[in-house]
């Protein structure tokens, strides 16, 4: 940080400090929250899944994947076929909401990881 100054403004106290020094003590702020968050078990997840997420066709199967859990584990844990899990993952099928929220929950992810809407293309 550079220059603080210190003013009083109708019997109350402030501090004046520079824009760039404002966004630095709010970024370090965040930084607190989510190493907080981290520190009581928040999961992360490693830059190459992420990277894998934005570019798969199938975040199931990433996911499924990244868990080392087979087609039939998930199916299983999701309480749907194997082959009803196989068309949603080669994007066959859609899949309920219902089915979806299940292999959510057995995946660990919440609905959102799973699902994206993507822009059309014309």
């Amino acid at each position: 940080m550079t220059d603080v100054q210190k003013l009083t403004i109708d019997g109350k106290n402030y501090v004046l400090l520079s824009e760039d020094d404002y966004e630095d003590l709010v970024d370090g702020l965040h930084a607190n929250a989510i190493m907080v968050r981290i520190a009581a078990g928040e999961e992360t997840w490693p830059y190459e899944l992420v990277k894998e997420l934005f570019d798969t066709d199938s975040r199931v199967r990433t996911f499924r994947e990244y868990r080392k859990t087979t087609t039939a584990e998930l199916a299983a844990a999701a309480g749907i076929a194997e082959q009803d899990l196989s068309d949603i993952e080669s994007n066959k099928k859609t899949g309920s909401v219902d089915v979806l929220k299940r292999i959510a929950r057995a995946l660990k992810v919440d609905l959102d990881d799973l699902v994206v809407e993507r822009e059309a293309h014309q």
